[in-house]
């Protein structure tokens, strides 16, 4: 097929406004990044101001020449148009069919960023906030997952839901795409892996880079789809075979954006400062060498920033949380500070980690590693017996671990009372044994205040020699974890106050109450298994804390936890302090994970500076902060995505080796079109399909979520326990398949397996050859 068969220029309008390509933005991760708008210099910014105001006072869409005739003062005309263009992406005007430009607001517009669905539709999210907008799958041909556009609503539905006719797409969010390769008669092309990505995406023979069918690949978008073709691409790199080990890792780096190398630049400048802290760096800094201090972690981890002490005092106990000094290395306006910043946090996959900082640095000298002397800032406190926390002092230190030990370790110690343990950690045992006296005591007033409880399960991937997976575990949470918790959210709640009371240039972990839809959802669930959250239309954690009480020992324990959590809105990091519903906390931050965690260290800067200056109160960046708050949130979202969809897809790889196995399950979703299942032995979800469920009609009760069979009268609902066979495991489309296990084996319809039979080889989004698309 001829490159100019597939290459080339599109214009296209819709209505009365022109909705011509704006250009492929830098590549980054829409389900989570909303680029902020061009900046604009001093000049430009006023001329828009002017500009505004004079189509404000005009009340009509007005040319280029309108508007210089209307100026006072008027720019050359190459200004106006870098002003209007700026504006315009910033989407406050808009250009229309007879080069006039308009305020958005004055045009019935809605801007905002496209949410693709796998079927083929879409959502607009306002970026004002309101109700999604729907678009239709032949509006979402000219659009990708996570484009800015304007949207006009043409119709409202029965339910009050709007639906959009597109207007303009004022910024492209993505210029590369990862999937797999596949060719069907000359044509290459590549189906995204992440579903939201409508499109596959055409790829000539000489851009292919030697691709084989299967393979994943990442490919450059050339050309972006338009509601006449699909878009077009070139292979930038190949990753492998499909199911090669480690490539679902390798995948979610791509897919996401992680910056997993980090430049030249940014290795030397952590190198430079060698292995050993410097004898100068001492200078000046409290000598807790001489404090038991111990680090409490899990039995793999590698890079250790908190240490803890305990020790009793006549009203109760004085703990010493102790806390790597990390902007003591990473300054800012450095290019290891530009570096982490970017990353915002670590993250975290199974078998390899993506560090927020080098390793000389995140293993090394910041990792408080036993016998080796490392910079701290220490929070002390005293804490009453009923565990209040009575004062909290923070300093620059210099200390000395003098044990790594682990969870497991810790709770041998103190919660079994196992006598080797205690003979081993001889020196230790009276200041762990205050640990945990003082973590009774901070959970009594854990419950004291409402704190919501949910004991989640994390998963455990264990990998074999080959790197392909050999098993799935639940992380099993004792006692020990959670006095490290109580200690870490004491010392963080201590820095969030100091924040405050001293107003300082710092950000809060904020976490907001949930909101009147979702509590209706939430009660209405609940109902089915006979429970009611207090509160009215304003519950607070100590509602929601009583039903994870009255829950527990139950079958569906963790159904109803999993509900709860998902009825509260995300936790985020902000400059604006609104309280930690969940924690039941007037104010909270983050101060003890400034390894991983950018948010961590800009508080620690703002600590470190009110210690040099007690005075300062110095809030001037506040614009800049809350825009690094956002960034943070982002790249936070941004890891929990990543290792969720590498999870998905180990879990799949996992469960396609265990084809026909039978297990026992509580039904933890009831849809329209089947039941989502947990297995109970394994920690794994998988969707039975209605027809899977028996030789009958069932209907779906959604008030009560409930399906019943028409003719046996067979009913299907939350929590109820069911036996059923692994019947389907797709990596692909991270979805597992289950059916009844008292159903016939064979008797459930057949679908498609191969990807011919199910139509992967044919290319959608679009037709080919200047086709009308679908």
């Amino acid at each position: 097929m001829a490159g100019s068969s597939l290459i080339r220029k599109r214009r296209t309008t819709t209505g009365d406004v022109d909705t011509r390509e704006r250009g492929a933005g830098k590549r980054r991760t829409p389900d989570t990044a909303a680029s902020p708008p061009p900046a604009r210099s001093g000049t430009q910014s006023g001329l828009a101001s002017r500009l505004l105001a004079l189509l404000e006072t005009r009340g009509i869409p007005m040319s280029p020449e309108a508007l210089l005739d209307g100026l006072d003062r008027a720019p050359r005309r190459e200004v106006l148009d870098r002003t209007l263009e700026s504006m315009r992406v910033d989407g406050q005007v808009i250009l229309n069919r007879r080069g006039e430009w308009g305020l958005v607001g004055h045009m019935g517009l809605v801007r905002g960023r496209v949410q693709g669905h796998r079927d083929g539709f879409g959502f607009l999210v306002p970026e004002e906030g309101g109700p999604d907008v729907f678009l239709s799958s032949r509006q979402m041909r000219s659009l990708m997952h996570g484009d800015r556009a304007l949207v006009r609503v043409v119709s409202v539905d029965r339910q009050g839901r709007r639906e959009g006719s597109l207007v303009e797409v004022v910024e492209r969010a993505t210029s590369s795409i990862v999937g797999r390769f596949w060719r069907e008669r000359g044509i290459g092309f590549v189906r995204p892996d992440n579903a939201r990505y409508i499109h596959d995406v055409l790829v000539e023979p000489e851009n292919a880079a030697g691709a084989r069918d299967g393979q994943m690949v990442v490919v450059e978008i050339l050309e972006q789809p338009d509601w006449r073709a699909q878009p077009v691409g070139r292979v930038t790199e190949v990753l492998g075979d499909h199911m090669a080990p480690g490539m679902e890792i390798e995948v979610a780096i791509r897919a996401y954006d992680l910056p997993d190398a980090f430049p030249e630049a940014v290795l030397a400048e952590a190198a430079a400062f060698g292995a050993r802290v410097p004898r100068g760096a001492v200078a000046g800094r409290e000598d807790l060498r001489a404090l038991p201090l111990v680090t409490i972690d899990g039995d793999d981890a590698r890079d250790f920033d908190d240490a803890v002490h305990c020790r009793p005092t006549a009203s109760g106990w004085k703990l010493t949380v102790a806390i790597a000094d990390v902007g003591a290395y990473v300054r800012p306006a450095t290019a290891l500070d530009e570096e982490a910043r970017l990353r915002g946090t670590s993250v975290y996959f199974p078998n390899r980690v993506l560090p927020m900082l080098p390793e000389a640095l995140s293993n090394g000298l910041c990792s408080l590693v036993p016998d080796e002397d490392r910079l701290c800032v220490a929070c002390e406190m005293l804490v009453r017996r009923d565990g209040t926390v009575t004062r909290a002092r923070f300093l620059e230190g210099v200390m000395r671990s003098h044990a790594r030990l682990t969870y497991d370790e810790v709770a041998a110690i103190v919660v079994r009372r196992d006598a080797d343990a205690r003979e081993a950690r001889a020196a230790l045992v009276p200041h762990l044994d205050a640990l945990n006296a003082l973590y009774h005591a901070l959970r009594v007033a854990r419950e004291r205040r409402g704190a919501v409880d949910f004991e989640t399960t994390e998963t455990r991937f264990l990998l074999g020699v080959d790197g392909k997976i050999a098993g799935v575990e639940p992380v099993v949470r004792h006692d020990a974890h959670r006095i490290i918790e109580e200690c870490m959210i004491s010392a963080n709640v201590a820095a969030a106050r100091l924040l405050e009371r001293r107003r300082l240039p710092g950000m809060f972990r904020v976490h907001e109450t949930p909101t009147r839809e979702k509590l209706a959802e939430l009660r209405a669930f609940l109902k089915t298994f006979g429970l009611r959250l207090a509160g009215g239309p304003t519950p607070q954690p100590e509602h929601y804390a009583a039903v994870a009480e009255r829950v527990k020992g139950r079958p569906e324990a963790d159904l109803v936890q999993t509900v709860l959590l998902r009825s509260m809105p995300q936790a985020v990091y902000a400059t604006r302090n609104v309280g930690h519903f969940g924690l039941a906390l007037a104010t909270y931050t983050h101060f003890t994970s400034p390894i991983r965690r950018y948010p961590d260290l800009v508080v620690h800067r703002a600590i470190k500076g009110w210690l040099l200056d007690a005075k300062r109160t110095d809030r001037a960046g506040e614009p800049a902060l809350a825009a690094l708050a956002d960034h943070c949130s982002m790249t936070e979202r941004r890891a929990d995505e990543a290792t969720r969809d590498a999870a998905g897809r180990l879990k799949c790889e996992f469960m396609a080796e265990r084809l026909g196995e039978v297990h026992d399950g509580i039904v933890s979703g009831v849809t329209g079109f089947g039941l989502f299942v947990t297995l109970a032995e394994l920690p794994v979800d998988g969707l039975v399909h209605i027809s899977g469920l028996g030789s009958d009609y069932f209907q779906f009760d959604r008030v009560h979520h409930v399906l019943v069979g028409e003719r046996s009268g067979r009913r299907f609902r939350l929590g109820d326990r069911l036996r059923v066979r692994v019947l389907r495991a797709d990596a692909d489309s991270r979805r597992i398949d289950f059916e009844l296990a008292d159903r016939p084996t064979g008797t459930t319809r057949r679908e498609p397996r191969g990807p011919t039979e199910r139509g992967e080889r044919a290319p959608r989004g679009g037709r080919r050859r200047g086709r009308r698309g679908r």
